[in-house]
């Protein structure tokens, strides 16, 4: 009897084992693929303009997924001071679908109440000469900064802005201009 049980007992223990075959963790699934407009794979930092106001300028930083545009204001039309981007951001992922996120800015109800704001934003062209974006342009807030139940809808427009070409390494002008010679040598003072 002991040895039939016994049989008995390890061919249902075999029968359990096989029937749940044991699992190996295999590697996580690969992410769905990026997908960008052609050339916004590229690195898009600097410094760009709005096509419509060139006062409006942005500081661009990209870390190869994650582009952010800070407007900046310009200050006696040369030098531009960041804003630290309290009034208006723009947040674009590299995503699989698109170059895609958010313009951040805060805008103002008819009282005055301060409401920030989220509107989604995407990349539609990446060029040599800048960057086209698709964003909502307007849309009506009620009091409490919630879309408002009546009124014009939302408003989606192109914004085309503009790289300011990088300065690099600045011109020196002309060999020693700016230093005078001084008398007796030749004009080689400043070399």
């Amino acid at each position: 009897m002991s040895r039939k049980i016994m049989w008995i007992a390890a061919g249902g223990l075999a029968a359990a084992l096989t029937a749940c075959p044991a699992r190996t963790p295999g590697p996580p699934p690969a992410p769905p693929p990026i997908q960008v407009p052609p050339g916004c794979e590229k690195n898009q930092a600097g410094e760009y303009h709005h096509t419509e106001n060139p006062a409006f300028r942005y500081v661009g930083e990209d870390d190869g997924g994650t582009l952010t545009l800070t407007l900046a204001r310009t200050r006696q039309g040369l030098e531009a001071q960041a804003d630290g981007g309290a009034a208006v951001s723009i947040v674009l992922n590299r995503t699989s679908d698109g170059f895609v996120g958010e313009t951040r800015s805060t805008t103002f109800t008819t009282g005055g109440a301060a409401c920030p704001m989220r509107f989604p934003t995407r990349a539609v062209v990446c060029d040599e000469k800048g960057l086209t974006l698709r964003s909502i342009a307007s849309t009506a807030i009620d009091e409490d900064c919630r879309p408002a139940p009546s009124g014009p809808q939302p408003v989606w427009k192109d914004q085309r802005l503009l790289r300011i070409p990088d300065a690099g390494t600045p011109d020196a002008g002309v060999p020693d201009a700016g230093t005078p010679p001084t008398a007796g040598d030749g004009g080689t003072s400043g070399r």
